[in-house]
Protein backbone atom coordinates (compact mmCIF):
# COMPACT_ATOMS: atom_id res chain seq x y z
CA UNK A 1 0.00 0.00 0.00
CA UNK A 2 2.91 2.29 -0.67
CA UNK A 3 2.66 2.13 -4.38
CA UNK A 4 2.17 5.83 -5.56
CA UNK A 5 -1.19 4.78 -7.43
CA UNK A 6 -1.82 8.22 -8.40
CA UNK A 7 0.54 7.33 -10.92
CA UNK A 8 -1.78 5.02 -12.98
CA UNK A 9 -1.02 1.69 -14.72
CA UNK A 10 0.04 1.39 -18.27
CA UNK A 11 -0.23 -1.73 -20.18
CA UNK A 12 -2.18 -3.67 -17.38
CA UNK A 13 -2.84 -7.32 -18.30
CA UNK A 14 -7.03 -6.82 -18.87
CA UNK A 15 -6.14 -4.85 -21.34
CA UNK A 16 -6.67 -1.84 -20.52
CA UNK A 17 -4.43 1.40 -18.97
CA UNK A 18 -6.03 2.80 -15.56
CA UNK A 19 -5.21 6.64 -15.31
CA UNK A 20 -5.97 8.67 -11.88
CA UNK A 21 -6.31 12.30 -11.63
CA UNK A 22 -5.38 13.07 -8.31
CA UNK A 23 -2.24 15.05 -7.76
CA UNK A 24 -1.39 15.72 -4.32
CA UNK A 25 -1.82 12.56 -1.87
CA UNK A 26 -0.71 13.05 1.46
CA UNK A 27 -1.81 10.24 4.08
CA UNK A 28 -0.30 10.53 7.66
CA UNK A 29 1.39 12.45 10.40
CA UNK A 30 1.61 16.28 10.02
CA UNK A 31 -0.22 15.96 6.61
CA UNK A 32 -1.85 18.95 7.09
CA UNK A 33 1.39 21.02 6.14
CA UNK A 34 1.08 19.61 2.76
CA UNK A 35 -1.54 22.04 2.31
CA UNK A 36 0.79 25.01 1.10
CA UNK A 37 2.26 22.68 -1.43
CA UNK A 38 -1.46 21.82 -2.58
CA UNK A 39 -2.26 25.46 -2.86
CA UNK A 40 0.80 26.69 -4.19
CA UNK A 41 -1.10 27.35 -7.65
CA UNK A 42 -3.73 28.91 -6.50
CA UNK A 43 -4.79 32.85 -5.16
CA UNK A 44 -8.25 32.38 -4.70
CA UNK A 45 -9.81 29.61 -2.08
CA UNK A 46 -13.24 29.09 -1.15
CA UNK A 47 -12.99 27.15 2.11
CA UNK A 48 -16.29 24.55 2.54
CA UNK A 49 -16.73 23.16 6.24
CA UNK A 50 -19.35 22.20 8.56
CA UNK A 51 -20.08 23.32 12.64
CA UNK A 52 -18.25 19.77 13.56
CA UNK A 53 -15.64 19.77 10.24
CA UNK A 54 -14.92 23.78 11.02
CA UNK A 55 -14.13 22.45 14.99
CA UNK A 56 -11.57 20.12 13.99
CA UNK A 57 -9.33 22.15 12.25
CA UNK A 58 -10.86 25.27 10.39
CA UNK A 59 -8.35 27.39 12.01
CA UNK A 60 -5.31 25.33 11.18
CA UNK A 61 -6.25 25.22 7.68
CA UNK A 62 -7.07 28.79 7.50
CA UNK A 63 -3.56 29.75 9.04
CA UNK A 64 -1.55 27.90 6.88
CA UNK A 65 -4.10 28.99 3.42
CA UNK A 66 -3.32 32.74 4.92
CA UNK A 67 -4.17 35.58 2.06
CA UNK A 68 -5.20 32.63 -0.31
CA UNK A 69 -8.21 32.21 1.55
CA UNK A 70 -11.06 34.16 -0.25
CA UNK A 71 -14.10 32.90 1.53
CA UNK A 72 -14.78 30.78 4.79
CA UNK A 73 -18.24 28.95 4.61
CA UNK A 74 -19.37 26.84 7.17
CA UNK A 75 -22.36 24.91 6.74
CA UNK A 76 -24.82 25.01 9.90
CA UNK A 77 -27.39 22.61 10.38
CA UNK A 78 -29.77 21.34 13.13
CA UNK A 79 -27.91 17.82 13.36
CA UNK A 80 -25.87 16.68 10.64
CA UNK A 81 -26.04 18.93 7.49
CA UNK A 82 -27.57 16.98 4.62
CA UNK A 83 -25.76 17.02 0.91
CA UNK A 84 -29.26 18.85 -0.72
CA UNK A 85 -30.49 21.36 -2.98
CA UNK A 86 -30.39 23.95 0.11
CA UNK A 87 -26.36 22.81 1.05
CA UNK A 88 -25.57 23.11 -3.53
CA UNK A 89 -26.94 26.41 -3.29
CA UNK A 90 -25.59 27.82 -0.53
CA UNK A 91 -22.22 27.01 -2.01
CA UNK A 92 -22.35 28.18 -4.97
CA UNK A 93 -23.54 31.57 -3.53
CA UNK A 94 -20.38 31.93 -1.69
CA UNK A 95 -18.22 31.22 -5.03
CA UNK A 96 -16.46 34.82 -6.05
CA UNK A 97 -15.59 35.32 -9.51
CA UNK A 98 -12.18 34.84 -8.23
CA UNK A 99 -12.45 31.69 -7.07
CA UNK A 100 -9.97 29.17 -8.54
CA UNK A 101 -10.15 26.40 -5.80
CA UNK A 102 -12.49 24.91 -3.60
CA UNK A 103 -11.67 22.91 -0.77
CA UNK A 104 -13.53 21.40 1.70
CA UNK A 105 -13.01 19.99 5.48
CA UNK A 106 -14.71 16.75 5.94
CA UNK A 107 -15.86 13.52 4.84
CA UNK A 108 -18.55 12.00 2.82
CA UNK A 109 -21.52 15.43 2.98
CA UNK A 110 -18.87 17.94 2.73
CA UNK A 111 -16.79 16.05 -0.26
CA UNK A 112 -19.59 15.12 -2.28
CA UNK A 113 -20.99 18.56 -2.26
CA UNK A 114 -17.91 20.32 -2.79
CA UNK A 115 -17.15 17.62 -5.98
CA UNK A 116 -20.34 18.37 -7.65
CA UNK A 117 -20.15 22.19 -7.22
CA UNK A 118 -16.47 22.13 -8.35
CA UNK A 119 -17.17 19.58 -11.31
CA UNK A 120 -20.65 21.73 -12.56
CA UNK A 121 -18.42 24.84 -12.34
CA UNK A 122 -15.16 23.53 -13.93
CA UNK A 123 -13.28 24.21 -10.66
CA UNK A 124 -10.65 21.99 -9.49
CA UNK A 125 -11.21 21.16 -5.74
CA UNK A 126 -9.36 19.32 -2.95
CA UNK A 127 -10.78 17.55 0.60
CA UNK A 128 -9.03 17.57 4.29
CA UNK A 129 -10.30 14.47 5.41
CA UNK A 130 -11.83 14.52 8.63
CA UNK A 131 -12.62 10.57 9.57
CA UNK A 132 -11.59 7.71 7.32
CA UNK A 133 -15.41 7.22 7.59
CA UNK A 134 -16.01 6.12 3.69
CA UNK A 135 -14.03 5.24 0.52
CA UNK A 136 -15.93 8.06 -1.42
CA UNK A 137 -12.94 10.59 -0.76
CA UNK A 138 -11.12 9.32 -4.37
CA UNK A 139 -14.32 8.21 -6.33
CA UNK A 140 -15.47 9.82 -9.45
CA UNK A 141 -19.48 9.97 -8.24
CA UNK A 142 -20.89 12.59 -5.70
CA UNK A 143 -23.41 10.83 -3.77
CA UNK A 144 -26.37 13.97 -3.01
CA UNK A 145 -30.01 13.88 -1.44
CA UNK A 146 -31.88 15.16 -4.35
CA UNK A 147 -35.87 15.95 -4.19
CA UNK A 148 -35.84 13.88 -1.21
CA UNK A 149 -34.15 11.05 -2.75
CA UNK A 150 -30.29 9.72 -3.19
CA UNK A 151 -28.66 10.05 -6.53
CA UNK A 152 -25.43 10.27 -7.43
CA UNK A 153 -24.44 12.75 -10.16
CA UNK A 154 -21.18 12.01 -12.44
CA UNK A 155 -18.08 14.10 -10.97
CA UNK A 156 -14.41 13.77 -10.88
CA UNK A 157 -11.80 13.02 -8.08
CA UNK A 158 -10.31 15.78 -5.69
CA UNK A 159 -7.10 17.04 -7.24
CA UNK A 160 -5.87 16.73 -3.33
CA UNK A 161 -6.92 14.62 -0.56
CA UNK A 162 -5.26 15.60 2.79
CA UNK A 163 -5.54 13.00 5.77
CA UNK A 164 -3.11 13.92 8.68
CA UNK A 165 -3.93 10.78 11.10
CA UNK A 166 -3.47 13.26 14.25
CA UNK A 167 -7.22 14.71 12.90
CA UNK A 168 -8.37 11.59 11.82
CA UNK A 169 -8.14 9.81 15.34
CA UNK A 170 -9.72 12.01 16.49
CA UNK A 171 -13.59 10.98 14.49
CA UNK A 172 -16.42 9.90 16.00
CA UNK A 173 -16.11 6.37 16.87
CA UNK A 174 -19.47 5.10 14.70
CA UNK A 175 -17.34 6.87 11.50
CA UNK A 176 -14.18 4.81 12.73
CA UNK A 177 -16.41 1.69 12.88
CA UNK A 178 -17.70 2.62 9.35
CA UNK A 179 -14.56 3.42 7.33
CA UNK A 180 -13.64 -0.50 8.87
CA UNK A 181 -16.75 -1.94 7.55
CA UNK A 182 -16.62 -0.09 4.14
CA UNK A 183 -13.58 -2.13 3.70
CA UNK A 184 -14.76 -4.92 5.23
CA UNK A 185 -17.58 -5.21 2.95
CA UNK A 186 -15.21 -5.47 -0.44
CA UNK A 187 -15.19 -9.27 0.63
CA UNK A 188 -18.80 -9.30 -0.69
CA UNK A 189 -18.55 -6.90 -3.59
CA UNK A 190 -15.11 -8.60 -5.03
CA UNK A 191 -17.49 -11.94 -4.87
CA UNK A 192 -19.94 -10.49 -6.66
CA UNK A 193 -17.61 -9.09 -9.57
CA UNK A 194 -16.03 -12.50 -10.18
CA UNK A 195 -19.45 -14.26 -10.19
CA UNK A 196 -20.74 -11.57 -12.44
CA UNK A 197 -17.68 -12.02 -14.71
CA UNK A 198 -18.00 -15.58 -14.70
CA UNK A 199 -21.87 -16.10 -15.53
CA UNK A 200 -22.43 -12.80 -17.99
CA UNK A 201 -19.17 -11.89 -19.01
CA UNK A 202 -18.30 -8.77 -17.55
CA UNK A 203 -15.66 -6.71 -17.62
CA UNK A 204 -12.44 -8.18 -14.72
CA UNK A 205 -9.24 -6.55 -13.95
CA UNK A 206 -7.32 -9.12 -11.57
CA UNK A 207 -4.58 -6.51 -11.25
CA UNK A 208 -7.55 -4.31 -9.23
CA UNK A 209 -9.71 -7.02 -7.97
CA UNK A 210 -5.85 -8.34 -6.01
CA UNK A 211 -5.32 -4.28 -4.91
CA UNK A 212 -8.76 -3.79 -3.30
CA UNK A 213 -8.30 -6.96 -2.28
CA UNK A 214 -4.65 -6.27 -0.77
CA UNK A 215 -6.97 -3.24 1.34
CA UNK A 216 -8.97 -5.56 2.73
CA UNK A 217 -6.24 -7.95 3.82
CA UNK A 218 -4.25 -5.06 5.63
CA UNK A 219 -7.59 -3.67 7.45
CA UNK A 220 -8.92 -6.44 8.65
CA UNK A 221 -6.39 -7.56 11.77
CA UNK A 222 -6.51 -3.53 12.78
CA UNK A 223 -9.97 -3.50 14.43
CA UNK A 224 -9.07 -3.10 17.87
CA UNK A 225 -5.99 -0.54 16.96
CA UNK A 226 -8.42 1.25 15.51
CA UNK A 227 -10.85 1.65 18.29
CA UNK A 228 -8.15 2.86 20.32
CA UNK A 229 -7.08 5.30 18.21
CA UNK A 230 -3.53 4.41 17.29
CA UNK A 231 -2.16 6.89 14.34
CA UNK A 232 -1.02 4.02 12.74
CA UNK A 233 -3.75 1.88 12.23
CA UNK A 234 -5.83 4.62 11.27
CA UNK A 235 -3.56 5.82 8.53
CA UNK A 236 -3.52 2.44 7.06
CA UNK A 237 -7.64 2.62 6.91
CA UNK A 238 -7.54 5.75 5.80
CA UNK A 239 -5.37 4.59 2.78
CA UNK A 240 -7.27 1.75 2.10
CA UNK A 241 -10.53 3.96 1.42
CA UNK A 242 -8.58 6.23 -1.02
CA UNK A 243 -6.98 3.04 -2.46
CA UNK A 244 -10.21 1.69 -3.01
CA UNK A 245 -11.77 5.00 -4.63
CA UNK A 246 -8.59 5.02 -6.82
CA UNK A 247 -9.39 1.34 -7.98
CA UNK A 248 -12.66 2.64 -9.32
CA UNK A 249 -11.05 5.41 -10.92
CA UNK A 250 -9.20 2.86 -12.39
CA UNK A 251 -11.88 0.73 -14.12
CA UNK A 252 -14.01 3.67 -14.34
CA UNK A 253 -17.00 2.31 -12.03
CA UNK A 254 -17.54 1.34 -8.48
CA UNK A 255 -17.73 -2.09 -9.04
CA UNK A 256 -14.45 -2.43 -7.08
CA UNK A 257 -16.18 -1.04 -4.08
CA UNK A 258 -20.17 -1.50 -4.16
CA UNK A 259 -21.98 -4.69 -4.78
CA UNK A 260 -24.51 -6.28 -3.28
CA UNK A 261 -24.01 -5.49 0.41
CA UNK A 262 -23.74 -1.78 -1.04
CA UNK A 263 -27.40 -2.29 -2.73
CA UNK A 264 -28.85 -3.26 0.86
CA UNK A 265 -27.35 -0.55 2.40
CA UNK A 266 -28.77 1.51 -0.25
CA UNK A 267 -32.19 -0.21 0.18
CA UNK A 268 -32.42 1.03 4.65
CA UNK A 269 -31.21 4.44 3.75
CA UNK A 270 -33.59 4.96 0.89
CA UNK A 271 -36.73 3.55 2.36
CA UNK A 272 -35.43 5.00 5.69
CA UNK A 273 -35.93 8.21 4.26
CA UNK A 274 -39.06 7.54 2.53
CA UNK A 275 -40.29 6.03 5.89
CA UNK A 276 -38.71 9.15 8.05
CA UNK A 277 -37.59 6.14 9.58
CA UNK A 278 -33.96 5.92 11.30
CA UNK A 279 -30.92 4.13 9.63
CA UNK A 280 -27.30 3.15 10.68
CA UNK A 281 -24.28 5.31 8.84
CA UNK A 282 -23.48 3.64 5.60
CA UNK A 283 -20.32 1.85 6.50
CA UNK A 284 -21.75 0.19 9.55
CA UNK A 285 -24.84 -0.87 7.48
CA UNK A 286 -22.58 -2.40 4.49
CA UNK A 287 -20.89 -4.21 7.19
CA UNK A 288 -24.06 -5.91 8.91
CA UNK A 289 -25.30 -6.41 5.14
CA UNK A 290 -22.11 -7.89 4.63
CA UNK A 291 -22.92 -10.35 7.01
CA UNK A 292 -26.39 -11.01 5.11
CA UNK A 293 -24.80 -11.42 1.51
CA UNK A 294 -22.44 -14.08 3.37
CA UNK A 295 -25.69 -16.40 4.24
CA UNK A 296 -27.05 -15.75 0.77
CA UNK A 297 -24.24 -17.33 -0.22
CA UNK A 298 -23.92 -20.71 2.11
CA UNK A 299 -27.51 -20.66 0.85
CA UNK A 300 -26.91 -21.21 -2.62
CA UNK A 301 -24.51 -23.69 -2.10
CA UNK A 302 -27.50 -25.62 -0.53
CA UNK A 303 -29.68 -26.01 -3.43
CA UNK A 304 -30.13 -27.81 -6.52
CA UNK A 305 -30.51 -24.79 -8.98
CA UNK A 306 -33.99 -24.41 -10.68
CA UNK A 307 -34.86 -21.12 -11.64
CA UNK A 308 -38.12 -19.40 -10.79
CA UNK A 309 -40.92 -18.20 -12.53
CA UNK A 310 -41.12 -14.49 -12.85
CA UNK A 311 -44.61 -12.98 -11.28
CA UNK A 312 -44.93 -9.77 -13.29
CA UNK A 313 -47.76 -8.18 -11.58
CA UNK A 314 -46.37 -9.47 -7.75
CA UNK A 315 -43.39 -7.79 -8.28
CA UNK A 316 -44.74 -4.51 -9.32
CA UNK A 317 -47.20 -4.76 -6.51
CA UNK A 318 -44.54 -5.09 -3.97
CA UNK A 319 -42.42 -2.36 -5.78
CA UNK A 320 -45.20 -0.29 -5.23
CA UNK A 321 -45.61 -1.32 -1.66
CA UNK A 322 -41.58 -0.76 -0.75
CA UNK A 323 -40.86 2.39 -2.71
CA UNK A 324 -43.75 4.43 -3.02
CA UNK A 325 -43.46 7.85 -5.47
CA UNK A 326 -39.57 5.87 -6.31
CA UNK A 327 -41.27 2.78 -7.75
CA UNK A 328 -41.78 4.15 -11.37
CA UNK A 329 -38.12 4.91 -12.22
CA UNK A 330 -37.11 1.45 -10.61
CA UNK A 331 -39.59 0.07 -12.56
CA UNK A 332 -38.60 1.88 -15.77
CA UNK A 333 -34.65 0.60 -14.80
CA UNK A 334 -35.50 -2.85 -14.74
CA UNK A 335 -37.56 -3.01 -17.62
CA UNK A 336 -34.56 -1.19 -19.51
CA UNK A 337 -32.42 -4.05 -18.31
CA UNK A 338 -34.35 -6.96 -18.89
CA UNK A 339 -32.96 -9.23 -16.72
CA UNK A 340 -35.99 -10.44 -15.10
CA UNK A 341 -36.78 -11.80 -18.79
CA UNK A 342 -33.51 -13.06 -19.36
CA UNK A 343 -32.99 -16.67 -20.55
CA UNK A 344 -30.16 -18.22 -18.19
CA UNK A 345 -30.38 -21.32 -17.03
CA UNK A 346 -27.95 -22.61 -19.62
CA UNK A 347 -25.41 -20.30 -18.60
CA UNK A 348 -25.96 -21.06 -14.68
CA UNK A 349 -27.20 -24.46 -14.31
CA UNK A 350 -24.56 -26.25 -15.85
CA UNK A 351 -22.25 -24.61 -14.48
CA UNK A 352 -23.13 -24.54 -11.08
CA UNK A 353 -20.50 -26.18 -9.27
CA UNK A 354 -17.93 -23.96 -11.07
CA UNK A 355 -20.28 -20.52 -9.37
CA UNK A 356 -20.36 -22.81 -5.83
CA UNK A 357 -16.35 -22.41 -5.91
CA UNK A 358 -16.24 -18.92 -6.76
CA UNK A 359 -19.17 -18.24 -4.08
CA UNK A 360 -16.76 -20.30 -0.97
CA UNK A 361 -13.87 -17.93 -1.87
CA UNK A 362 -15.80 -15.00 0.49
CA UNK A 363 -16.21 -15.31 4.06
CA UNK A 364 -18.69 -17.56 5.97
CA UNK A 365 -21.47 -15.91 7.57
CA UNK A 366 -19.65 -16.84 10.73
CA UNK A 367 -16.00 -15.11 10.12
CA UNK A 368 -18.24 -12.27 8.89
CA UNK A 369 -20.27 -11.89 12.33
CA UNK A 370 -16.66 -12.11 14.18
CA UNK A 371 -15.54 -8.83 12.44
CA UNK A 372 -18.73 -7.54 13.16
CA UNK A 373 -17.93 -8.31 17.08
CA UNK A 374 -14.31 -7.04 16.46
CA UNK A 375 -15.23 -3.28 15.65
CA UNK A 376 -17.30 -2.91 18.74
CA UNK A 377 -20.42 -3.09 16.89
CA UNK A 378 -23.72 -5.92 17.67
CA UNK A 379 -25.35 -7.61 15.01
CA UNK A 380 -28.65 -7.85 17.00
CA UNK A 381 -28.71 -4.25 16.65
CA UNK A 382 -29.20 -4.44 13.09
CA UNK A 383 -32.00 -6.72 13.34
CA UNK A 384 -33.68 -5.10 16.28
CA UNK A 385 -33.59 -1.46 14.27
CA UNK A 386 -34.80 -3.00 10.64
CA UNK A 387 -37.19 -6.00 11.84
CA UNK A 388 -38.04 -9.15 10.21
CA UNK A 389 -40.47 -7.62 7.21
CA UNK A 390 -37.53 -5.11 6.13
CA UNK A 391 -34.68 -7.56 6.18
CA UNK A 392 -36.90 -9.88 3.73
CA UNK A 393 -37.43 -6.86 1.83
CA UNK A 394 -34.12 -5.95 1.34
CA UNK A 395 -33.28 -9.51 0.03
CA UNK A 396 -35.96 -9.54 -2.68
CA UNK A 397 -35.78 -5.95 -3.69
CA UNK A 398 -32.59 -4.27 -2.88
CA UNK A 399 -31.09 -5.46 -6.08
CA UNK A 400 -33.90 -3.48 -8.00
CA UNK A 401 -32.30 -0.20 -7.28
CA UNK A 402 -29.04 -0.86 -9.39
CA UNK A 403 -27.84 -2.24 -12.75
CA UNK A 404 -25.40 -4.41 -11.81
CA UNK A 405 -25.36 -8.35 -11.19
CA UNK A 406 -24.99 -9.45 -7.65
CA UNK A 407 -25.34 -12.73 -5.71
CA UNK A 408 -29.27 -10.96 -4.86
CA UNK A 409 -29.84 -11.56 -8.56
CA UNK A 410 -28.39 -15.20 -8.09
CA UNK A 411 -30.67 -15.75 -4.56
CA UNK A 412 -33.47 -14.47 -5.48
CA UNK A 413 -34.28 -16.27 -9.23
CA UNK A 414 -32.24 -19.82 -7.93
CA UNK A 415 -33.47 -20.15 -4.42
Amino acid sequence: MTRDLTAGITGCVCGQDHACPIRFLRVGANALSALTEVCADYHRVLLVSDDNTDAVCGDKVRQLLGDKLGVSLVLHAEGVVVPDEACLERIEAALEAETDLILGIGSGVINDLCKDVSFRHGLPYGIVATAPSMDGYASVGAALILGGMKVTRNARPPMAIVADTAVLKTAPREMLQAGYGDIIGKYSCLNDWKLSTAIYGEYFCPVVYDLTMDTVHAVEPLAERILAREEEAIGTLMQALVTVGIAMSYVGNSRPASGSEHHLSHFFEITGILENKPYFPHGVDVLYSAVVTARLREELLQVTPQRRAFDRAGWEREIRRIYSTSADGIMALQDKLGWYERDDEAQIVPRWSELCTILREAPTEQQMLALVDKIGLKYEEFTDLYGEEKLTDAVQYAKDLKDRYTVLWLYHQYV
